[in-house]
């Protein structure tokens, strides 16, 4: 009996290397599924850094672009329409982290501050901490305990590194408008607080012309980001159940992912697996409806954006399958949704039939659209939630210059492979062969949006190629 017992004991005790090794594939491919879901907004997040290392960027650097993005910006569902600035932020080796942002004066900066989970530190800005006064933002170091001086807005992160995604808003997007977006964000300084009493200057790296892309590969490469995210980072209380299911799959702190060919192609159908699996969970969030009977809606959950604004603190709720569907499509979030910026999203036409890339649609913006700065419509591949590549432009908006309103106001915005006659400057280019998906954005968001009283129509096909 006892012999049996120290048998049973030994087989439970095998590593996470050798049960990948001894049992069925189904079981460790499904702990791959999980460890893909899980680790999504890790690896969108990892993605992004090594976008902007690729691009000659460091640890605590500014990326930007100096114009308004192309379809070279090939983030999860950008906004081209936009002066965008992404500091990578390391504590780890520097401590403490001042990002500076300058007053609203001549200019204004909305965005958030992220952990590496791209949990919501807090928002800058006018709908931010500092409320539009300018602020030195203080991000300390997992654990930090020391007092922090006066003068600075503090915020505690749980990661080594994190991220602040920004935005220098342009007026009506001429040249003019956009130089003075960019020359208004390069006010913006990062600095360590040790160096704060004569602060280096801080570095912005021009990325407006390289391929910047971290769009999520679902394969192997998926795999090779989550143990790199692994590797830097420490464990969360909140993620140490899964400290296993990635060690099962051959991720463990510490030690080198190297996965023979036969775990390679086991993780690579469990990487197909999975994006099957975060497509359904996707379309399933756009129910139910921002508006009644429509398309429209914002298909991100609302235990998930309670759970980046707070931190995931709230008891009994985890919601890791719908933040990994959300961290699919798009990167960031947002401390305050609803103050700074508000988004609806549709894959479908006014039919309810998923949109085509041969096809032609038209939206009418209704008069009056409840916003205090802008609004957009920005299309993007379904295929890989990136912009479609190879376009003239993305986006038509309200600061587009030469859009063209009709006489009670509203505006048609064209979508399709060819511009109708006369329309160029309202058209938005889709490709033949692919679908597509968009981001209706208001920036200034105000009550009328979300009394309802203002209403985005459907979009509608009007023609087929």
């Amino acid at each position: 009996m006892k012999k049996g017992l120290l048998a049973a004991f030994a087989l439970v005790c095998i590593s996470g290397a050798a049960f990948a090794q001894t049992t069925d594939d189904s079981r460790v491919r499904s702990r791959a599924v999980e460890a893909f879901i899980w680790g999504m907004p890790a690896v969108n997040f990892d993605l992004m850094l090594q976008a902007a290392l690729k691009a000659g960027a460091r640890e605590n650097q500014i990326v930007f672009w100096s114009r308004i993005p192309d379809w070279k910006n090939q983030t999860l569902t950008p906004n081209p329409s936009t002066i965008y600035l992404m500091p990578f932020i390391d504590t780890k080796n520097n401590g403490p982290m001042v990002l500076e942002i300058p007053p609203a004066r001549g200019g204004e900066i909305t965005g958030t501050i992220m952990d590496a989970w791209q949990a919501a530190l807090d928002d800058v800005g006018p709908a931010g901490a500092d409320k539009g006064k300018g602020g030195k933002y203080l991000i300390l170091p997992p654990g930090y305990a020391e007092r922090t001086p006066d003068g600075y807005i503090p915020l505690a992160s749980d990661t080594n590194m994190g991220y602040a995604l920004l935005r220098s808003n342009v007026g009506s997007g001429s040249d003019v408008d956009v130089a003075k977006a960019v020359a208004y964000a390069k006010q913006i300084k990062l600095y360590p607080l040790s160096q704060a009493a004569a602060p280096p200057s801080t570095t912005f790296i021009d990325v407006v012309d390289a391929t910047y892309d971290s769009t999520i590969p679902y394969d192997i490469r998926f795999f090779q980001s989550l143990d790199r995210f692994i590797q830097r980072e420490t464990w969360l209380e909140r993620d140490k159940a899964m400290i296993d299911q990635v060690k099962a799959i051959g991720i463990e702190k510490g030690k080198p992912f190297d996965p023979n060919l036969q775990a390679q192609k086991m993780l690579e159908e469990a990487a197909r697996d999975a994006r099957l699996w975060l497509d359904l969970r996707y379309e399933g969030l756009f129910k139910p409806p921002f508006y009644e009977g429509g398309q429209w809606a914002l298909p991100v959950a609302h235990d998930v954006t309670e759970g980046l604004a707070n931190l995931f603190t709230k008891p009994n709720v985890y919601p890791v399958d719908d933040r990994g569907a959300f961290y699919s499509f798009a990167f960031s979030s947002v401390k305050h949704l609803g103050t700074g910026q508000f988004y609806l999203v549709t894959i479908r036409d006014k039919e309810g039939k998923a949109l085509d890339g041969g096809s032609t649609y038209r939206l009418t913006v209704p008069a009056n659209a409840p916003v205090s700065l802008y609004w957009s419509g920005t299309v993007y591949d379904r295929e890989t939630h990136g912009l479609v590549k190879d376009t003239k432009w993305s986006s038509r908006g309200s600061n587009t210059p030469g859009l063209q309103t009709n006489p009670d106001g509203s505006a048609d915005i064209f979508f399709g492979p060819k511009a109708p006659d006369g329309k160029e400057s309202n058209w938005v280019p889709t490709k033949a062969g692919g679908g597509w998906e968009i981001i209706f954005r208001f920036y200034g968001p105000q009550k009328a949006l979300f009394d309802k009283t203002w209403r985005l129509p459907d979009i509608e096909r009007i023609a087929a190629q």
